[in-house]
C-alpha cells in the first residue's frame, strides 16, 4: 500500500511540475546572463532576479548581449520561446538600448514605427499563448553632467513603451524612472557601485582601466532585480504569489 502511495504522490508531484508556470526574459546586456559569474564583474538584473523567487516558478532568462527588439526576433531567439509558451507563463519584455543603434541595420528600430509595431507584436503573441506579458522601459546609464544632473540618454524609446502599455492594457514597470531614482539617490560617485568602475589591476577580471556605466557590478544587478520584484508585485497578475 505504501509503495502505491509513494507512486501515486510522484505521479501527482510531475502533473504539478508540468504545470508550473515559466517567467520569460527578453531583452538585452542589461538583463543577460553573464558568464563565468563567480569571477566576472559584471551581472545581468535579470541573472539574479531567481534567488527573489520561490521554485514555484520557472525562471528562462533569454535576454542576450546587443539585441534589439528587431535582432531578437529575427536571429529567431523569439521563437523558441513562443514555442514554449502556456496559459499561465509570464514574459517581461524589455528593449530599448540597442535599437538606438543608427551605424547598425541589423539592431536599429524607428522608436515611433518598428520599435512600437514590434513591442505590441511581442505582446499580442504573448496573449495569444494565452500568457501575460509585462513591458518595461529601459534601466537607465549612469550619466551625470558636471552639475551632477543625472541625463537621459535613450530619448523617445521609454516614452513608446509606455504608449503600447497604455494602449493595450499592458502591465508595466517604469524602470528608467525607478533606476533614475536609485542614481540620483546614490549621487554621480557611489553610483559608480552599482556598475563596473575599475582602476587597471584593481579587479583580475580587468587588465585595463575600466569605466562602464551601462552595465551591471553584481551590487547593481540586485539592486534593480529589487526594485523590479518590489514594482512587479501591486500588479496583481498572478506573478505575486511566486515572489519571497
Amino acid at each position: 500500500m505504501n509503495k502505491k502511495l509513494s507512486i501515486i504522490f510522484l505521479f501527482l508531484s510531475l502533473i504539478i511540475w508540468a504545470q508550473k508556470p515559466t517567467l520569460f526574459l527578453i531583452g538585452d546586456s542589461t538583463m543577460s546572463n553573464k558568464d563565468n559569474p563567480e569571477k566576472n564583474p559584471e551581472h545581468g538584473w535579470g541573472q539574479v532576479l531567481p534567488q527573489f523567487f520561490t521554485s514555484g516558478i520557472e525562471i528562462q532568462n533569454h535576454a542576450m548581449n546587443g539585441r534589439s527588439s528587431k535582432s531578437f526576433r529575427t536571429e529567431g531567439r523569439w521563437d523558441k520561446i513562443e514555442k514554449q509558451l502556456k496559459k499561465g507563463d509570464f514574459v517581461i519584455i524589455q528593449f530599448g538600448h540597442n535599437d538606438q543603434k543608427l551605424k547598425d541595420s541589423t539592431k536599429f528600430t524607428n522608436p515611433y514605427t518598428q520599435y512600437r509595431a514590434n513591442l505590441e507584436r511581442y505582446v499580442n503573441e504573448t496573449r495569444a499563448k494565452g500568457a501575460t506579458p509585462i513591458l518595461m522601459t529601459s534601466i537607465t546609464r549612469r550619466n551625470f553632467n558636471e552639475n551632477g544632473v543625472l541625463i537621459d540618454t535613450h530619448k523617445e524609446y521609454p516614452l513608446v513603451v509606455r504608449l503600447v502599455a497604455d494602449a493595450m492594457k499592458v502591465s508595466f514597470v517604469d524602470m528608467q524612472l525607478l533606476t533614475e531614482q536609485m542614481e540620483i539617490s546614490a549621487g554621480p560617485e557611489k553610483s559608480k557601485l552599482l556598475h563596473l568602475h575599475f582602476k587597471a589591476g584593481e579587479n583580475p577580471y580587468y587588465n585595463k582601466d575600466k569605466a562602464d556605466d551601462t552595465h551591471l557590478s553584481r551590487f547593481g544587478a540586485e539592486s534593480v532585480a529589487k526594485l523590479a520584484v518590489k514594482a512587479l508585485k501591486p500588479l496583481n497578475i498572478g506573478l505575486e504569489k511566486y515572489i519571497k
